[in-house]
């Protein structure tokens, strides 16, 4: 699924599940049961639960839009300071380069305030979230799996 190189696929393998299951056995099962009840909790979308790849792929689309976004959010000198957020704990300035981050961390502590902010405008505007995902534990985790590839850390 991720390359041929033992230690990397086991690894790709520990995060994303066995990807010698049959593929098309395993779009049926989609299409004919659905994604499982919690699928939020361990999956960044519902058709990521699908099979492990697609679990892979969603994760790694997901990954470019997030370190993408942030990276145009930094150009553009954007922050996000709400005024209800006494502590800071929604506040945030990309101060680095998205794509050179040192970890998936900073990268989501940067991420959600401005997700949160932009999905607010958007719904404010009578629209629907621009980014309607929830980012679990479980999908940080990926994530940072990805941001290893991307890095040579795996």
């Amino acid at each position: 699924m991720c390359w041929s190189v033992t230690a990397e696929l086991d690894a790709c393998r520990a995060v994303f599940g066995d990807d010698s299951q049959d593929y098309s056995q395993a779009l049926k099962r989609h299409y004919d049961e659905g994604a499982p009840a919690d699928w939020q909790e361990h999956f960044v979308s519902e058709y990521a639960t699908t099979h492990p790849w697609e679990d892979f792929a969603e994760t790694w689309a997901h990954y470019l839009h997030i370190v993408d976004t942030l990276e145009m959010v930094g150009a553009a000198g954007m922050s996000v300071e709400p005024l209800v957020d006494n502590l800071g704990d929604h506040s945030a300035t990309v101060t680095f380069e998205p794509y050179f981050a040192k970890s998936i961390e900073e990268i989501i502590d940067a991420w959600i305030p401005f997700v949160f902010a932009i999905n607010s405008v958007s719904r404010a505007m009578g629209e629907r979230d621009l980014y309607p995902f929830v980012i679990a534990p479980a999908v940080v985790n990926k994530l940072g799996f990805i941001h290893g590839l991307v890095h040579g850390n795996v």
